[in-house]
């Protein structure tokens, strides 16, 4: 394309040229606004937000456009919509379950390799049973008696013991008091459970042994040892990994949709 003649001074101008601009949506600058005021702990968890319609006169947006913007942080864990008379939209803060959804969907997403799952586990749940050891409270220990007296029920099925399994296991996590932490071992939890799911690896040795190293383990952490904790989680995970790995013919997992 020709440029523009300037006639005063004799020069050509090279032609005004403009890029495809992308406007967000309405909803998602509403969505961004309110998402900032919570993390930045400005709108409080708990706190109430307008509703609808005062939202739709305060904003200048339309309903759908509002209604869009809260059913986006709802997706995301940050605000609880209730219905009825005493209902409304309330802030919550991101938690555990939270992590636990983004980290499933990164899982399911990139389709990982089992024992890529494994290496991860190895590494983070030590740890979480040396925190466990040294966070612990009594409502943790209760909970970690519960998955063992569920693990050790012999009439169990495959399902109910790799549902214990996963208590006990979230239970150590839960006991380290360190919310990404736990969030992370959920989402991995659901991962084993998903590719344990075989009955020739899940037998009654693999059982046995099972209940045993968390009953040891579960031990070091009422007693309040982190050393002993971490070993013992240690050589539970390494034996776990090596068994699973032996026995499983899947290279990949798939975890289960968390909703």
């Amino acid at each position: 394309m020709a440029g523009t003649h300037d006639e005063g001074s004799g020069v050509v101008r090279p032609p005004v040229r403009f890029t495809p601009m992308e406007v967000p949506k309405a909803s998602d600058v509403l969505a961004n606004e309110l998402r900032e005021r919570i993390l930045d702990g400005e709108l409080s968890e708990g706190t109430a937000l307008p509703p609808e319609r005062e939202l739709v006169a305060q904003t200048r947006m339309s309903r759908a456009t509002v209604r869009e913007a809260l059913r986006i942080l709802q997706i995301q864990g940050l605000v609880q919509i209730k219905a009825g008379r005493a209902g409304g939209t309330f802030v919550q803060r991101p938690g555990r379950d939270s992590v636990a959804k983004s980290v499933s969907l990164l899982i399911r997403g990139q389709q990982f390799r089992l024992a890529a799952l494994l290496e991860t586990r190895q590494a983070i749940e030590p740890f979480c049973a040396r925190l466990a050891a040294r966070n612990r409270t009594e409502s943790d220990l209760a909970r970690l008696d519960e998955a063992n007296e569920a693990l050790a029920d012999q009439s169990a099925n495959l399902a109910r013991f790799l549902q214990a399994n996963v208590d006990w296991h979230v239970a150590v996590a839960i006991a380290s008091h360190n919310e990404l932490l736990a969030g992370m071992m959920t989402a991995l939890s659901r991962a084993i459970y998903t590719s344990t799911e075989n009955e020739r690896f899940v037998d009654d040795k693999v059982r046995h042994e099972t209940l045993r190293a968390h009953l040891s383990i579960s031990e070091a952490i009422r007693a309040q040892d982190p050393d002993a904790a971490v070993r013992r989680m240690e050589r539970h995970v390494s034996a776990y990994a090596k068994a699973v790995l032996e026995v499983e013919e899947r290279i990949e997992i798939s975890v289960p949709d968390t909703e």
